[in-house]
């Protein structure tokens, strides 16, 4: 796996690395009550054409104004089938895009990692340097590990080697950590945590494509670093 890094401290099992890093269906919908509507306002015009009186005749302002309306609708469909089209490329462009995506190392909002092959990776960003309590829950949400390092301020990488707190080795599946730091004062600083995977899938699903570390999804839009191969 490559991920940047400068220097490493390993703690209990734990090794920090510091580092310098609207839908488809609504247009469809919308179009098909403006082209009832279209339709509707075309029968009307029609039919007061075809009944007025040839000694009272539809007064020329409001024929105009009519004739206006009737271009408006009519120009309101062009722009809802260009607007579907640009949906539909949009799509097609952003699958594309996600493809890319897999077989490389992404660093992405969130604090849910995968254990596998004997390690699990996190970023996290530290406000200023200090100590961090960091707990580990499996995907039941129970306590596997805690622990307390010193971690250095801005990014770094956190390492897991799957210990648990009772000397076992924690089987692979996806964990989650939380981090509660201090400064070297003792006051409370914010530490932000990102995971760090290996795209191996793509999901297609949705209405977006979905990134797949494991059984993690992840947004493109939460991806903030991208290593290939």
């Amino acid at each position: 796996m490559a991920v940047s890094n400068t220097s490493s401290t390993t703690t209990a099992g734990f090794q920090n690395t510091s580092s310098t890093t609207t839908s488809s269906s609504t247009v469809s919908g919308s179009q098909t009550a403006i082209a009832g509507n279209f339709d509707q306002f075309l029968s009307l015009l029609t039919t007061q054409l075809k009944n007025q009186s040839p000694l009272d005749p539809l007064d020329t302002n409001q024929f105009t104004a009519q004739l206006v309306q009737f271009a408006g609708v009519e120009q309101q469909l062009k722009m809802n089938d260009t607007l579907s089209a640009l949906l539909t490329l949009n799509k097609a462009t952003t699958t594309t895009d996600a493809v890319g995506f897999i077989g490389a190392t992404i660093t992405a909002d969130g604090a849910t990692a995968p254990l596998k092959n004997g390690s699990a990776y996190w970023s996290v960003n530290m406000a200023s340097a200090g100590t961090a309590n960091i707990t580990v829950k499996d995907s039941s949400g129970s306590v596997v590990r805690t622990l307390t390092t010193s971690l250095a301020a801005g990014e770094q990488t956190v390492q897991w080697d799957g210990s648990t707190s009772t000397g076992t080795v924690a089987p692979a599946g996806d964990y989650t950590i939380t981090v509660d730091a201090t400064d070297v004062s003792g006051q409370a600083v914010v530490a932000k945590t990102e995971i760090i995977g290996v795209v191996d899938s793509i999901d297609l699903s949705g209405d977006a494509p979905m990134l797949k570390i494991g059984t993690i999804s992840v947004p493109i839009d939460k991806v903030k670093k991208v290593i290939k191969g």
